[in-house]
């Protein structure tokens, strides 16, 4: 198996950049800031065919915050899943827990289930499922693995439980020996060029998550430094977006030559 790269990006500009530096497939979402919302339908249906090779999996998430969600939040989830731009996407990438840590199967099974038995993705094949890094929340890793397991769920996204990936380096161990390959265990949370190979070769893990981000300063000449938009940041006139140098880089870095 060939190392995989997932790119998490928040806008059109990052999908392309992240297809044409070699990533595997994005993750889209919007708000990154804040971990990542559900994007609109509209981003999903701009890129269904500019680069139909790379498989686009969506961000179910209807707020930042925990993941112990309300009757609301929880339809609001069900009619995200089942508007027509996001059932474009070629996975979907979800995660409930219960207000004890646990993985909430029957309510994770009925999100599930508004995809249809029979829906595939660009290639044919059934669409994928991927337990986000709520599982990184979880009061019981080991037992989450194999609720999510149960679930049928194709991979996990997660740190090992730590502040980031390269910290989580011994639950990430623990967790693809656990795995056994029946999921995939897709490390994420701080990777980047310099430190991906040391994360798989202590890991067993052959599959990477990153932001491959960069700053981008705004074309704006005139500037009101009195005025905040809210933006979470002190500098309203920049953002990151994905880099194309950086996926470029970190899928060298995954893939030498």
């Amino acid at each position: 198996m060939l190392p995989e790269l997932e790119v998490c990006t928040g806008d059109y500009d990052s999908i392309m950049a992240a297809f044409l530096g070699g990533a595997t497939r994005v993750e889209i979402c919007a708000a990154l800031p804040i971990g990542g919302l559900t994007p609109t339908a509209a981003v999903m249906e701009m890129t269904r065919h500019v680069a139909p090779a790379m498989k686009r999996h969506v961000l179910i998430r209807p707020r930042p915050g925990d993941f112990l969600y309300t009757d609301n939040e929880f339809m609001t989830m069900v009619a995200e899943m089942r508007s027509p731009g996001i059932m474009a996407a070629d996975g979907y990438v979800i995660g409930i827990l219960d207000a004890d840590g646990n993985v909430d199967k029957e309510r994770t099974a009925l999100l599930m289930k508004c995809v249809g038995e029979n829906a595939t993705d660009c290639e044919g094949n059934r669409k994928s499922f991927t337990f986000h890094r709520a599982f990184d929340m979880t009061s019981d890793p080991f037992q989450a693995l194999e609720d999510i397991i149960e679930l049928g769920f194709d991979r996990i996204l997660t740190s090992g439980c730590a502040a980031t990936a390269e910290a989580g380096i011994p639950m990430l161990r623990r967790l693809n020996e656990q795995a056994a390959g029946r999921i995939v265990i897709m490390a994420g949370g701080g990777v980047n060029a310099a430190n991906a190979r040391k994360i798989m070769e202590e890991t067993g893990v052959m599959s990477l998550h990153g932001s491959c981000s960069g700053r981008v300063e705004s074309g704006m000449r005139f500037r009101n430094e009195s005025a905040s938009m809210g933006a979470g940041s002190d500098d309203e006139y920049s953002w990151n977006t994905t880099s194309r140098d950086k996926v470029e880089a970190l899928v060298k870095a995954i893939r030498p030559e």
